[in-house]
């Protein structure tokens, strides 16, 4: 028996160690560089000489109205996270959970954005947008709609990208809110319809309360994304215009790569691991909180 578990106890490390050896080479060394070089001043070119500054980048991150504006701008994400991406992703999921013809053709064509590359994505709706010659403003001036320039006027560029992010999410959201609506035993229905409840009853007494886990799971993946949101802004805007959608991973991205204060932009992504990990913490107790 204490041969058998040795020999188990070494393939179970053998397994493991390949795992574990690419978890420390791709993300704790990396982050502790980060960490590292946060508090230097340097241009990024490796025979440059790193100058420490202590916590003079943090100060210059702190101190800049950009990096303000975009933690605002963080926040108008969540909250299109939630007032639209999460009540269009629950719909979605009871829709294909119905019994229907068209289910697997619906199915596939609301999964269909989250297949496509985050480029291609941010590219077609680029080309949609575009003034005059763009699809959309093209369907605003058949309905004489007011005209908008949707990605150049500061006021609707970062709510653009940010209806473009829930239309591109809603899919993957939609198989989580799926996953746990089947999990639902069937008879808490059955029983519930003997009883005289109605659909809207069903969903909110029972759907609601039987998925508090895969709300939770919604609520981390959503803060947490938006707080390291680059792709469709960076695409899309590039940050602008005038900065006006700027977001702390583009001006990460602007310090480090465009301007050469690689100090500065290690400050952020500290900023931004610190930020993520302590809202997924309090998202996570607030939840464990209602089962207590």
């Amino acid at each position: 028996m204490v041969v058998g578990s040795k020999k188990q106890n070494w393939w179970d490390l053998a397994f493991i160690i390949p795992g574990l050896f690419l978890f420390v080479v791709f993300l704790i060394i990396p982050l502790s560089q980060s960490i590292y070089q946060s508090f230097f001043s340097w241009n990024g070119i490796a025979i440059s000489k790193m100058k420490f500054v202590g916590l003079k980048n943090f100060q210059m991150v702190f101190t800049n109205e950009y990096f303000w504006h975009s933690l605002v701008n963080v926040l108008l994400f969540m909250a299109g996270g939630f007032i639209v991406l999460m009540p269009i992703s629950f719909l979605l999921a009871i829709i294909i959970n119905k019994k229907y013809k068209l289910k697997r053709f619906f199915k596939t064509t609301f999964f269909m954005p989250v297949v496509l590359p985050l480029t291609a994505v941010g590219l077609m709706w680029v080309y949609l947008l575009f003034p005059e010659i763009g699809l959309v403003p093209i369907l605003m001036e058949w309905f004489h709609l007011p005209e908008i320039n949707f990605l150049g006027d500061p006021d609707w560029a970062i709510i653009s990208v940010i209806l473009v992010n829930e239309w591109t999410f809603a899919g993957l959201n939609m198989l989580i809110f799926s996953a746990g609506i089947v999990a639902i035993p069937e008879e808490l229905f059955e029983s519930a319809k003997i009883d005289g409840a109605t659909g809207w009853q069903q969903t909110r007494y029972i759907t609601f309360s039987m998925m508090k886990e895969y709300f939770k799971i919604f609520s981390i993946l959503c803060i947490t994304g938006c707080i390291k949101h680059f792709n469709l802004v960076f695409i899309m805007t590039g940050g602008g215009p005038n900065r006006a959608s700027e977001m702390p991973a583009t001006m990460l991205y602007n310090e480090a790569f465009v301007y050469k204060n690689f100090g500065v932009g290690n400050a952020i992504g500290v900023f931004l691991l610190i930020a993520g990990v302590t809202l997924s913490l309090l998202t996570n107790k607030l939840f464990s909180r209602g089962d207590d």
